[in-house]
């Protein structure tokens, strides 16, 4: 018996010509630590670091009016506060909203002025608001929309860029066809103030999946 039938026959109690005329279910070697090398503890403990929970549910918002202050060109919060300044923040923090809190939006086209900024700032007040508008800001009237609202661990102050390209790494990622839904983009995009005690909240239009 040479070495390779003596090992074999060691290991699953049978002789190789033995086993191929009537196979036996045998414990075959399975390299884990090549194929699942991701899971084990050293590379765990590196990928853990950066994992972050969210928490994400479905929300409506009601037929509403938002007071906004629009800017230039500005696609994110700090080319908007070089056009507009960080001042706007404050006045909106001063007004009733309809959600409790300012929000900052990404406009889809319908919604924009020629020679405007996607990204801006403003609240949302009732459908029929006929009250009192800051000099300078526009009145938008958005529909009934439902949006997937997303929400990330609380986190530090200092770490505030990290949770929110958290939070829009796991938006970017989703699928919202698994909750039969699909991306709305005929509704703004919705960010709400990153407040490390709560963590970061962003909002995305859906509607029901197109059959």
């Amino acid at each position: 018996m040479d070495g390779y039938t003596r090992a074999f026959y060691r290991e699953f109690g049978c002789r190789p010509g033995e086993y191929l005329k009537d196979p036996v279910p045998i414990a075959l070697f399975i390299p884990y630590g090549v194929k699942f090398r991701e899971l084990r503890e050293d590379v765990l403990d590196m990928e853990m670091k950066n994992l972050q929970s969210v928490f994400v549910q479905v929300i409506r918002k009601p037929e509403r009016k938002v007071i906004i202050k629009r800017g230039i060109k500005a696609e994110d919060y700090f080319a908007y506060c070089e056009e507009v300044s960080c001042e706007v923040w404050g006045i909106l923090k001063s007004m009733d909203s309809l959600c409790g809190e300012p929000v900052c939006l990404w406009l889809p086209d319908a919604y924009k002025k020629p020679g405007t900024s996607t990204y801006v700032q403003g609240v949302e007040a009732e459908a029929d608001y006929e009250g009192e508008i800051p000099e300078g800001f526009d009145v938008i009237s958005l529909p009934a929309a439902e949006y997937l609202a997303v929400q990330g661990e609380p986190f530090r102050e200092e770490d505030y860029s990290q949770a929110i390209l958290a939070v829009q790494y796991a938006i970017d990622h989703y699928d919202p066809t698994v909750i039969g839904y699909e991306w709305d983009e005929d509704n703004p995009r919705i960010q709400l103030e990153p407040r490390g005690e709560r963590g970061y909240i962003e909002l995305r239009a859906i509607r029901k999946q197109q059959v």
